[in-house]
């Protein structure tokens, strides 16, 4: 069990405010909540230390880089208590970019960016139906993304 964090509005304002633009500065980011670049810097550590903040990413737009197919696929597993193990191997997966351990009809939900279709088709067909533990899978193309967004951590003033 996760104990309480502590934290106050500020460090929400900062969580916030970094996860709408990452590239702002701390000392632009001290000036815009009132307080120092340098008590930005203190509460973005101590964020970090906590495993509230893990690190930053940059976001691209994959379809320019040329991948075309975003699938999702609901993995049902042999038994559940595999679910360690079947995570790790998926994780060695580079076209796997997001595992859920879910309720419902799946024991797993994954999302599998590929360039192009014989790609998808290789990663299920020679990747994941290899897996150790996984019975059997279902398989969803997204025609498109309407959008990707944070939640917000914040209520809107």
């Amino acid at each position: 069990m996760m104990s309480k964090l502590n934290l106050d509005k500020l460090d929400y304002q900062i969580i916030q405010a970094m996860m709408d633009n990452a590239e702002i500065s701390y000392a632009d980011l001290g000036k815009r909540l009132f307080v120092s670049g340098g008590t930005i810097h203190v509460r973005m550590k101590k964020l970090q230390e906590l495993g509230v903040v893990k690190g930053t990413r940059l976001s691209v737009d994959t379809h320019m880089l040329g991948y075309n197919v975003i699938a999702f696929v609901g993995i049902f597993l042999e038994k559940s208590s595999m679910y360690n193990s079947v995570a790790n191997d998926l994780q060695k997966i580079s076209q796997v970019v997001r595992v859920n351990y879910t309720t419902g009809n799946y024991s797993m939900f994954v999302e599998i960016v590929c360039k192009d279709i014989p790609e998808l088709k290789e990663v299920l067909h020679e990747k994941l139906q290899n897996i150790k533990g996984i019975e059997r899978t279902e398989t969803l193309i997204a025609l498109e993304e309407s959008f990707n967004r944070n939640v917000q951590v914040l209520e809107e003033e």
